[in-house]
């Protein structure tokens, strides 16, 4: 897919080095568990082998994660795993309090929605965030867990659902929404308050005559900038753009290329650095990659890293 795609997009050389240490833990997934690590070493919090889509607490003291595709919590050292919902979820997200978890299933209009559930109460129930119609409505029937996605990278990352909350607490970006009454494949901003969503990319429909998508949002830490995993065919091969990387300023809605080709699923480190899953050595790798300069170094192999908060 890669080489038929790259058009003007090149792929950046990589430091051979030791493994670089980062002032935080970095979690991450590999073979179905997860692992932190900051470099030197790494430590593995699951078993089972089925477990995704960690991501730390704003607090950097707890993991929301996916384990058979439900959502669960547990300590930074991999203790006091407690499940917190028996309804299929995709991609949790923190809110800034580290009160709520938000996280995508079925909604009340059978597509995608966005919840949120207590990440502390004992009995926590779900409600509905997005589509703002579905806010007062009866829950969906629980939903079959979905198996475990398969095919070729885009094919995996196409419907892959994860949500970002922002850092001032009050949008949310998700796959899909209402713009999706319009394009084949949308990304939304939502207003966590009113219910409200600004289409931040779009695919095919409207004025759009092009195929792919824009999936794995995530927020930079002072929320100036917005990043996600997008992928583009377009109406000649010159439009076609491989799995890569965008990151959006939602103030001027300026969008620009960061990483290499295939690079995806980004964190940020600081305002220079992130962590995005990469493919190297004939595998996925968790890569340290310099958002100004281009520079590329490898972490560890896995893919999907969240970043602990540092305090």
């Amino acid at each position: 897919m890669a080489g038929a795609l790259l058009g003007t997009f090149l792929q950046p050389a990589v430091a051979q080095a030791a493994t670089p240490t980062t002032r935080s833990l970095v979690a991450y997934m590999r073979g179905g568990d997860i692992y932190v690590s900051k470099g030197a070493t790494e430590q593995r919090l699951t078993t089972g082998g089925t477990n995704t889509r960690p991501r730390w607490s704003p607090d950097g003291k707890r993991i929301a994660y996916l384990a058979g595709a439900q959502l669960w919590t547990m300590l930074a050292d991999g203790s006091g795993k407690r499940r917190l919902t028996t309804r299929a979820a995709a991609g949790p997200s923190w809110s800034p309090d580290g009160k709520w978890l938000a996280f995508a299933s079925l909604s009340c209009s059978g597509g995608p929605g966005v919840y949120r559930i207590s990440a502390t109460a004992p009995k926590p129930a779900a409600e509905v965030l997005f589509p703002r119609d579905c806010r007062g409505e009866d829950l969906p029937d629980e939903p079959a867990l979905p198996a475990p996605r398969t095919g070729s990278l885009t094919e995996r990352l196409r419907t892959d659902d994860a949500v970002a909350w922002s850092p001032d607490g009050k949008r949310i970006a998700f796959r899909g929404g209402d713009c999706e009454s319009i394009y084949d494949a949308c990304l939304s901003v939502g207003t966590v308050a009113g219910g409200g969503e600004q289409t931040v990319a779009a695919y095919g429909g409207g004025s759009y005559q092009t195929r792919g998508f824009a999936v794995v949002p995530g927020w930079r830490a002072d929320g100036a900038k917005l990043t996600w995993t997008a992928y583009q065919e377009g109406e000649t091969k010159a439009d076609n753009q491989p799995v890569h990387l965008v990151e959006y300023d939602p103030a001027t809605r300026a969008k620009r290329t960061v990483g290499g080709v295939l690079d995806r699923e980004m964190a940020y480190l600081d305002t220079a650095r992130g962590v995005a899953t990469a493919q190297y050595r004939g595998g996925s790798w968790v890569m340290i990659v310099g958002l100004a300069d281009g520079s590329r170094v490898p972490f560890r192999s896995g893919s999907q890293p969240s970043v602990q908060p540092v305090r």
